[in-house]
């Protein structure tokens, strides 16, 4: 968020991790893609918080979180036809069974 809110600053080496990605926020506008970005890292901070706090609603948002990626890394590979995203699946899916069992092994 900070690179798209101050573009030219030290935070500008970011995109070369993935270059499309800058190209592809600033398409969206600066004020909606500050905005995306912001409600973005809220729910992954707020998830964090969650979790270490070993609160349910940590868990359910976190789950949440990374169902919303996994439809992302999807829809990017289906519609984009970019198979790169799909490495995101395996990883996303195994989280989301840890969360789901985890709120099983509670119950019991």
């Amino acid at each position: 968020m900070l690179a798209l809110a101050f573009p030219g600053s030290l935070l500008e080496s970011i995109w070369r991790l993935k270059p499309e990605a800058q190209t592809q926020f600033q398409e969206m506008g600066s004020g909606a893609s500050i905005a995306l970005m912001t409600l973005v890292g809220a729910a992954c901070g707020l998830a964090a918080i969650g979790l270490a706090r070993n609160a349910e609603w940590g868990r359910r948002l976190a789950i949440g979180v990374l169902a919303v990626n996994l439809i992302g890394d999807s829809l990017n590979a289906w519609l984009r036809h970019d198979p790169k995203t799909l490495i995101g699946l395996p990883i996303g899916g195994i989280m989301i069974v840890y969360l789901v069992k985890k709120r099983f092994s509670r119950d019991r």
